[in-house]
């Protein structure tokens, strides 16, 4: 049998494969599998590094626009004077982690603390996949995190899936408490179009945000069933799994849908990054450096001017040489004459209206709303900041925070209680703002209430709020 092999072999196939047209045929297919090869080759690799190039440079673009727009809002925060909050810094540590870490002040709502928790908590945490999302993008790898962490990675994606459910769930509900619930607090004269459509925008592109992640994770996981590509078998998807089956089985439409999901996931996020300087929205950034410079006084601590403390100082002293200091102004009439803590405060609040909703003067029908008082502080500011950057800083507009933006009507409707301040989740602090302008107006224009104004005579002359002198003050107690 071997015999007849090898002398068919000769006589028939060996002529075949020796003939010019066989060896011709050969050489031409050679060229063209080798090239076909090459080019896919290169396509493959190609496509990979043009969207490592594009990604790299969205993600620098991104980076360098917020860098651009927090460094102006840290320039306007610090056209405000200067104040010293480096004291005890351990207690300072101590009020952040309790109050922006922990919530604690969220809790005297508990419906709301619960759904913030799930929004608060899910965007802390998903921010671990969007790590692996941006290493994955630069170095065109995918999943990247799940061969070292092995088992723990599976463990990560679907606590993250789970995570994505929760936030949805409360970027809904809130939705409709907004839109439909229509609470009182969510209203004001303050509340016009743009904050309100603020908050809507938030939570619609949270929702958008969490849908491509699932839907995105479906997609992943149906390809790696199907052993296609590049898509390592990683990842328990215990949500997204859900979603498969509205999916197509084609392996190049779910590529499709994953690729997709993916860029829209990750370029929503670094928009959304952009959208926070110029959105209430900033206080996920600010409410923790907030919380650590709270005034640890005790509330309803005034605080005295030094060159006021000073002058007195010298009229019971003699011999005392007060400072020499320059005194702008006395209180506060725009954004400048606040402290820098003032203005951070105002890009701080994210206007949930928990300060005016217990607010005495603004329950009993006044002007006055803690919130508008905020809101009014961070637009002034703002236009200033603007002002600086199309004019120079030696333009003036002849506007002020008084007068222009906020009411002395609204000013002296404050009862000074402190409520606001006790409600704000993050310390801010609106009677600070209220007391330094009525100290302007008090000590720079000599305008206060007709009452105020007897009440002010009466100390002077009397050394006690009523019109009594300081002989007659027992009378009371003889005539009983």
């Amino acid at each position: 049998m071997y015999l007849n092999s090898r002398t068919l072999l000769n006589t028939q196939i060996s002529p075949v494969l020796e003939s010019p047209d066989f060896l011709t045929f050969y050489s031409e297919f050679k060229t063209f599998l080798h090239f076909n090869f090459k080019i896919n080759f290169e396509k493959y690799y190609a496509s990979i590094m043009i969207g490592q190039i594009v990604f790299i440079i969205i993600l620098a673009a991104a980076v360098y626009l917020f860098s651009k727009n927090a460094g102006k809002i840290r320039r306007n925060i610090l056209l405000g004077r200067d104040a010293d909050r480096s004291d005890n810094p351990a207690e300072r540590w101590k009020v952040m982690a309790k109050v922006a870490l922990g919530q604690s002040k969220m809790v005297k709502r508990p419906f709301a603390a619960v759904m913030h928790f799930f929004i608060y908590v899910g965007f802390v945490i998903i921010n671990i996949e969007v790590l692996e999302i941006m290493i994955d993008g630069i170095f065109g790898s995918h999943r990247i995190f799940s061969r070292p962490l092995g088992s723990l990675y599976g463990l990560l994606i679907g606590g993250f899936e789970v995570l994505a459910v929760l936030v949805l769930v409360a970027c809904v509900t809130f939705l409709v408490r907004r839109n439909i619930g229509h609470l009182k607090r969510f209203s004001g004269v303050e509340m016009t179009s743009w904050p309100k459509s603020d908050a809507n925008y938030i939570l619609i592109i949270e929702i958008l945000l969490m849908t491509a992640f699932l839907t995105m994770n479906a997609a992943d996981h149906k390809l790696q069933l199907l052993n296609f590509g590049h898509y390592i078998k990683a990842g328990t998807f215990p949500v997204s799994t859900l979603l498969s089956p509205l999916l197509p089985d084609s392996s190049s439409s779910l590529e499709m849908i994953e690729r997709s999901c993916w860029w829209f996931h990750i370029i929503g996020i670094l928009a959304f990054l952009n959208y926070l300087p110029y959105s209430k929205h900033f206080h996920i950034l600010l409410a923790f450096p907030n919380t650590y410079y709270s005034n640890l006084n005790p509330k309803g601590e005034f605080t005295n001017m030094a060159s006021v403390t000073n002058e007195v100082k010298a009229m019971l002293d003699p011999s005392f040489v007060p400072p020499q200091a320059e005194v702008s102004r006395f209180g506060a009439k725009d954004v400048t004459d606040l402290t820098w803590k003032n203005l951070m405060e105002a890009y701080t609040c994210t206007e949930c209206g928990r300060c005016t909703s217990v607010c005495p003067a603004n329950q009993t029908g006044k002007l006055l709303s803690p919130r508008k008082i905020m809101m009014d502080t961070r637009d002034r500011v703002t236009e200033i900041g603007n002002n600086l950057d199309k004019h120079g800083k030696d333009f003036k507009d002849d506007k002020s925070l008084l007068d222009n933006y906020i009411s002395r009507e609204e000013l002296w409707a404050c009862t000074t209680c402190n409520a606001c301040v006790d409600a704000c989740p993050v310390n801010i602090n609106p009677l600070e703002i209220i007391t330094e302008m009525r100290r302007y107006m008090v000590m720079e224009e000599s305008q206060a209430p007709a009452s105020l104004n007897n009440m002010f005579g009466n100390v002077e002359n009397n050394g006690a709020p009523w019109k009594y002198s300081q002989g007659d003050r027992f009378n009371w107690k003889e005539n009983s």
